[in-house]
């Protein structure tokens, strides 16, 4: 035990017995003298009291209490200490690793898989690419002609599902009529895809305040409260912060924040260079050699196929986390900080999901709120039951997954629809295994069993080698 602090001198009596209270102060004494010999006084006072506690008849257990980490007590205590540790371990241990790696195989990185001279040269997806806004135009053109009463609500809405279905339909076409690298198509897909679901909310949003505003003139709304700024019409400057703007769910008008941070983008823009640069360097030297020296998980042996999915499980998940973070953290705040965009709801803490429904309901907003506001709910409005209204929704995801994935790869077996749509029946068995164990902890760790140790690496395996299969029957 380490020795008790020591009292001052001129504050212990001759006789070495303690002073309980202090001495007040004297009346003539000015203001300021006595406020500094009374706060003296209560600092003696606390000495005093402290010493005590060190006396050998003073008790040391006062009060029933748990260790820290006990079962009842572990979630009361702040684990700062712990997480530092555990990024310190991690860090040695994964530096250990690429040491070992680069020592064993040398730098294994290959740009054909991802770019090549062809695609760089890949005029008719850049086309693609550069005349999807041609697209936004032609909705805005169709939105103006029935505010102005020249066409009718029915062929506005016919007018909109051919625009919208224009938009998937021609890169797709494009994407399988050209032989290019996977992710010049993903990234056209993906930019096709995005624009299909704003210009969905664009028309659907519309439509709503053409009848809201109806409503209005015919006092049907009376008593409602309704912002006037969100039921404006439709203008073309509207449109292009819409279209560029971190959501997928229009509005004539969004919270705006006062100015921009310009260094701040700057350091966001150098740290999603800096994770990107890290997710290359992770498929490359880890995950494209265990695919490698794979075989199909479905054809070969089934131990084999374990083990592969466990080796690939670490390396998947420092991908797909280093993906959330650049995307959902670092991209969309900085185009929002651009824009002066005020809700930056990106993400939820989705990596303290119990149960599967909670993870697709925090890990991606823009997407999450899409849903609910254009599928989930106007499927409830019209009489259909909620598990109807989810199935709907998952059926939706499951398509553009499906076309995301599939069509870069020019492969179509349907793996990314299958595993959006059987995340329907983990939703039910997460659901029942929370309720059963009745614990946050058990029903995290299976949802992260499911998400990182199965789920991923699994779908690696099989796009990876159904693309090689199919490039190879190619140069055939």
């Amino acid at each position: 035990m380490a020795p008790p602090p020591s009292l001052p001198s001129d504050r212990a009596d001759p006789d070495g017995s303690l002073r309980l209270r202090s001495r007040a102060a004297p009346d003539s004494a000015p203001a300021a003298a006595g406020d500094r010999r009374e706060s003296g006084a209560v600092a003696v006072e606390q000495q005093q009291q402290e010493l005590l506690w060190y006396r050998a008849s003073a008790p040391a257990h006062l009060r029933v209490r748990e260790s820290p980490l006990s079962s009842d007590a572990i979630f009361r205590q702040s684990h700062a200490g712990l997480l530092n540790l555990c990024i310190v371990v991690l860090i040695a241990v994964n530096s250990r690793l690429i040491i070992e790696n680069l020592m064993k195989y040398g730098l294994l990185i290959r740009s054909g898989f991802w770019f090549s001279a062809r695609s760089l040269g890949d005029w008719p997806l850049l086309m693609c690419c550069l005349t999807l806004p041609i697209f936004l135009f032609a909705a805005l053109t169709a939105e103006k002609l029935v505010q102005r009463e020249l066409i009718s609500e029915h062929v506005v809405i016919l007018l909109h599902i051919i625009i919208t279905t224009s938009v998937i339909v021609y890169p797709v076409v494009v994407i399988l009529k050209c032989d290019s690298a996977v992710l010049s198509g993903f990234v056209l897909m993906f930019l096709a895809s995005i624009t299909w679901l704003k210009l969905v909310s664009y028309a659907h949003t519309n439509y709503d305040i053409r009848i809201l505003s109806k409503s209005i003139e015919k006092g049907v709304t009376q008593g409602t409260s309704m912002d006037p700024e969100n039921i404006k019409g439709p203008t073309f400057k509207r449109l292009v912060y819409f279209m560029l703007a971190p959501t997928l769910c229009y509005q004539p008008s969004y919270p705006q924040t006062a100015y921009i941070r310009k260094g701040w983008v700057i350091r966001q823009l150098i740290k999603c260079l800096v994770f990107t640069g890290l997710m290359g360097f992770i498929i490359e030297q880890y995950i494209n050699p265990i695919v490698k020296n794979s075989k199909h998980p479905l054809k070969g042996n089934f131990l084999n196929a374990i083990e592969r999915v466990l080796k690939l499980s670490v390396p998947t998940l420092y991908v797909w986390l280093c993906m959330f973070y650049c995307f959902f953290h670092l991209w969309l705040n900085i185009l929002a900080e651009l824009l002066c965009f005020g809700d930056r709801e990106f993400y939820k803490d989705w990596w303290n999901a119990k149960t599967v429904e909670e993870y697709w309901r925090m890990w991606n907003m823009p997407v999450h709120k899409w849903i609910i506001r254009h599928i989930y709910f106007p499927c409830i409005r019209h009489g259909l039951s909620k598990g109807v209204a989810i199935l709907i929704s998952f059926l939706v995801s499951a398509v553009f997954h499906e076309l995301c994935i599939a069509v870069p790869c020019h492969i179509f077996k349907f793996w990314a629809f299958i595993g959006i749509m059987f995340q329907i029946p983990l939703v039910f068995l997460t659901k029942y295994l929370q309720n059963k164990f009745n614990n946050a902890m058990v029903g995290n760790m299976i949802f992260w069993f499911f998400f990182s140790i199965l789920g991923q690496p699994m779908c690696v395996l099989l796009y990876y080698h159904d693309v090689m299969n199919r490039q190879a029957q190619t140069n055939r």
